[in-house]
């Protein structure tokens, strides 16, 4: 699945890109007055390969979940259940990324593909559908020396619609409990990584067949941004100290704890950035690898992934190393405070529609810049030439 889905991704599409420039030149507006709107409508006219491009709605956040082991380097205050019982609270509605989504009007789906402890199924979370989506069997289950592999789930389709009113919804895909302390040895095995991958690009398609015009990077897991760092660093070259930040705020002390860990991640594995799989395997997380997924597969299907903040862009990495072309599909919501962010934004050549010192993720920036894609599009659909409105030209 992986590679098909990889050898589907194509380069955006030029002539369509030219009927969109020359579209924008003829609106009722000055040249450029709308600033870095107008080359975002040219490029979601490449990818949809026509002009103008469909409107991106629906819009679907999908919030990949997961553990990590480098957790006990103490890496974070926040204790590792944590991941579980936002789980609870997302299917709830309790949680920003519930109420930007209502705001925006996108659904909520929330997959379990890693998180280590019970997740909280019960009356709290009775507005939320269950599915399942299959997750190919591993080479050799022996392999892991961490908690136990979740039990495989067999079915593989999601129960509701983007637009489903009846909330937010768990998909269980778990392909291991947490992943391994890449300091002490790989977080993944390339399988457990390919399942994580092929889990989002599964998760991609069957939104895509629903109906979903967009679909918007969500994250959950403590301790993540630490496997965030190590992916910036692995595959932009900068050093541990530029690529790792605060995450939910951490003291001087803990700081320091993180950025060591980091290089010490990279140091003992060195992973090589011209091998995608092999680098989420040794220091990513079953999210990140996910969240790659997520993005091949909607760039396969010629839709827009609009990305959150420091993991979603990580992940980013992952998928543009697999596919340099998945780049086209991608837009940067917002500028995350992570320093990791704007590094990895640099390397994919992207600039952050929004810049609001948000640090949150659960998809939270990717949601408020929803609606500057939209309007993006929307001009392209809406406004007025100057020849069918019969206003002179300069």
């Amino acid at each position: 699945m992986l590679e098909s889905t990889v050898a589907a991704i194509r380069p955006l599409d030029e002539s369509a890109m030219a009927a969109a420039r020359e579209l924008q030149g003829r609106l009722t507006k000055p040249a450029g007055s709308l600033g870095a709107l107008e080359p975002l409508s040219v490029r979601l006219t490449g990818l949809a390969g026509t002009c103008p491009p469909p409107l991106p709605d629906p819009a679907a956040v999908v919030i990949f979940a997961g553990d990590h082991g480098v957790h006990a380097q103490g890496v974070t205050p926040w204790p590792q259940e944590v991941t579980a019982q936002m789980i609870g609270n997302f299917l709830a509605g309790g949680a920003v990324v519930n109420a930007f989504a209502r705001q925006a009007g996108a659904s909520v789906t929330v997959v379990d593909v890693g998180v280590a402890t019970p997740l909280p199924i019960g009356p709290s979370a009775a507005p939320a559908a269950l599915s399942a989506v299959s997750n190919d069997p591993l080479a050799d289950p022996a392999a892991s020396d961490g908690p136990p592999t979740a039990p495989a789930v067999l079915s593989a389709s999601l129960v509701a619609t983007p637009a489903d009113p009846a909330g937010p919804r768990l998909v269980a895909a778990n392909v291991r409990a947490g992943t391994r302390d890449m300091t002490v040895t790989a977080a993944l095995t390339r399988d457990e990584a390919r399942a994580a991958v092929e889990t989002g690009i599964r998760i991609a398609g069957e939104l895509v067949d629903a109906g979903a015009g967009i679909l918007l990077t969500g994250d959950m897991g403590i301790g993540n941004t630490t496997p965030a760092a190590a992916l910036v660093a692995a595959f932009t070259g900068v050093d541990a100290a530029a690529a790792t930040g605060r995450g939910t705020g951490v003291d001087d002390e803990t700081y320091a704890r993180k950025v060591g860990v980091v290089r010490a991640a990279l140091e003992r594995h060195t992973p090589d950035p011209a091998d995608p799989l092999g680098v989420l395997a040794t220091v990513g997380g079953l999210e990140h690898a996910a969240l790659a997924g997520l993005i091949l597969g909607a760039a396969a299907r010629r839709v827009p992934v609009l990305l959150d903040g420091v993991i979603a862009v990580s992940a980013a990495l992952a998928a543009a190393a697999f596919a340099p072309d998945a780049v086209g599909a991608m837009v940067a919501g917002h500028r995350s405070a992570e320093p990791g962010a704007t590094v990895a934004l640099r390397h994919l050549g992207l600039e952050p529609l929004v810049d609001l010192g948000l640090r949150l993720g659960e998809g939270t920036g990717a949601l408020l810049a929803l609606p500057v894609v939209t309007g993006a599009v929307r001009v392209l659909h809406e406004v007025a030439t100057f020849d069918s409105a019969g206003v002179a030209e300069k």
